[in-house]
């Protein structure tokens, strides 16, 4: 099966081309793939599929470690380069249906912009247990961290502070995620705003770990910057991988698309045999 691994600032995937919506991958068959040692090595795996209702297209993401992802910003940005590259769409303009909702993407050049949707405020739908998301405290042995939660896509639960690089994110990472807090589990990202136009952070994205880069978590961690911190409607956000470019002009009272932009490229292709890997 032909294959090609592309990335969004070291966010990187394993892609195949399914136009007629045949290939199947098992939870087990994409943590093979995804392993760095003895797979490709990837965050995640996309299928491209035909898409319906409207959309030209639709990703089917998996996390590495087997399960299925709602929506990745990043992700997604490869996916129009790529599928435009196969002849799957002639178009700039993609429609691509996700399990979060059908998104509008834009090649522009050397850059891909995503129409993220607004972000979700709500408890219920982020999902998260808690009278007030916007401020959640989650209990970790003795330590307590202080959480802005919403959902752009996917659930996350955006902490501030002074260093994001200190934070021992291999230990608080996984315990955040599978928190009693979070029936359908949870990003978790640790930031610091540097300027009122720019923020920076780490993730620990759910079911893939701690990655160089995540697109739905630059879309939190930017939209909380703005409801908690009183930051620009355009942000940077700078990541491990590079930086990603955040529009949201919403808040609490008003609802508003977030757009997600930044580079994205291909770093080799290939042939693998899936049998191998069942």
């Amino acid at each position: 099966m032909r294959f090609e691994k592309w990335h969004g600032i070291g966010n990187d995937f394993i892609m195949f081309a399914d136009p007629d919506d045949r290939l199947e991958l098992s939870p087990a068959t994409v943590k093979a793939l995804c392993d760095r040692r003895f797979g490709i090595g990837a965050d995640g795996v996309i299928r491209v599929a035909p898409g319906t209702d409207g959309a030209e297209l639709f990703m089917d993401y998996v996390n590495s470690d087997g399960t299925l992802g709602e929506m990745c910003g990043n992700g997604i940005r490869c996916l129009a380069v790529f599928a435009r590259s196969h002849g799957l769409t002639t178009s700039d303009q993609v429609k691509v249906g996700t399990r979060s909702g059908t998104k509008v993407v834009w090649i522009e050049g050397d850059r891909v912009r995503v129409d993220m949707g607004p972000p979700e405020f709500r408890a219920e739908k982020i999902p998260v247990r808690a009278d007030d998301p916007l401020h959640v405290e989650i209990a970790l042995g003795s330590d307590v961290f202080q959480a802005t939660c919403l959902a752009t896509g996917n659930p996350h639960a955006v902490i501030f502070v002074d260093e994001p690089d200190r934070v021992p994110l291999a230990n608080v990472g996984p315990a955040i995620e599978r928190h009693k807090l979070f029936p359908n589990m949870t990003n978790a990202e640790f930031a610091v705003v540097e300027a009122p136009d720019r923020v920076r952070m780490r993730v620990w994205e759910r079911g893939s770990g701690e990655t160089l880069a995540c697109g739905t978590g630059a879309c939190a961690t930017a939209v909380a910057s703005r409801v908690m911190k009183g930051t620009a409607e355009k942000m940077t956000v700078v990541l491990p991988g590079g930086e990603l470019e955040v529009e949201w002009a919403g808040s609490l009272d008003r609802e508003a698309p977030i757009y997600l932009s930044g580079p994205v490229a291909k770093s080799f292709e290939g042939d693998v045999d899936l049998s191998a890997y069942a």
